[in-house]
């Protein structure tokens, strides 16, 4: 064994798209996010990680209290506080995409690291749709007229965007289909899931597997779960069952 990548969480603060894909199945920026990991360690070969650990020395035991308690909220504040905490500087970003608004923050981050890394994987900007950059389209998609897309959008492999069709800070997974002058902002589409025509999606807005939203529907932060249809206006943040 050469490695080894701990995948064994449940996902649940991504949900409702683990409720259909394990966490490191799930495409982010059109990738698997586990891929990310493996052509990393192909790429740059060293003996640093970050493995989401924590290194402490066995006094840290007398600072906790026997009851149910946060290392972060808790122990660290004290700690820094007594010089007891430190850290170790890399270059380049992290963050946890394990929630939906997390996962958006952290694609728009890939995006710009792209923009500058190599551009020439994103829709340059001479295309007549590319609204701000970033914007990231597998080449099985298709795109309708007078589309306004971006910036930092990614739009998954077969997905369909009909005419007049508006995308900013949103993903698109594989096989979805966004008909005709809808607008999809701040939001996350499932796999093989449909907004219908003039609808609006925003709100960090997280549409499960094959889910289907009728035309003329606004969606306002809610959580749609797989396999369901949506015909009515959805106001308020919530999780539709």
């Amino acid at each position: 064994m050469k490695a080894l990548i701990l995948v064994g969480g449940f996902g649940t603060r991504l949900r409702p798209l683990t409720l259909s894909v394990p966490k490191p199945l799930v495409d982010f920026a059109n990738k698997p996010m586990i891929l990310h990991q493996i052509e990393a360690l192909v790429k740059f070969v060293g003996n640093r990680i970050n493995a989401g650990i924590y290194i402490f020395s066995p006094s840290i035991l007398d600072r906790i209290e026997l009851r149910p308690t946060s290392i972060e909220k808790e122990i660290f504040p004290k700690m820094a506080s007594d010089q007891q905490l430190h850290t170790f500087d890399l270059e380049g970003f992290w963050m946890d995409v394990g929630q939906p608004k997390d996962f958006l923050t952290g694609t728009c981050l890939y995006l710009s690291s792209v923009a500058k890394r190599n551009p020439e994987q994103l829709a340059p900007a001479s295309e007549e749709y590319v609204n701000g950059g970033n914007v990231l389209v597998d080449p099985s998609a298709r795109i309708g007229k007078g589309c306004k897309i971006g910036p930092n959008v990614t739009i998954g492999p077969n997905a369909v965007i009909g005419d007049g069709v508006c995308l900013q800070r949103c993903v698109l997974m594989e096989g979805t289909h966004v008909k005709d002058f809808a607008w999809v902002k701040n939001s996350i589409v499932g796999w093989h899931s449909s907004v219908g025509r003039w609808s609006r999606l925003d709100g960090v807005t997280v549409l499960g597997d094959d889910v289907h939203i009728a035309d003329e529907i606004y969606v306002n932060g809610a959580s749609v779960l797989p396999h369901k249809s949506i015909s009515s206006n959805v106001c308020e943040p919530g999780i539709v069952m």
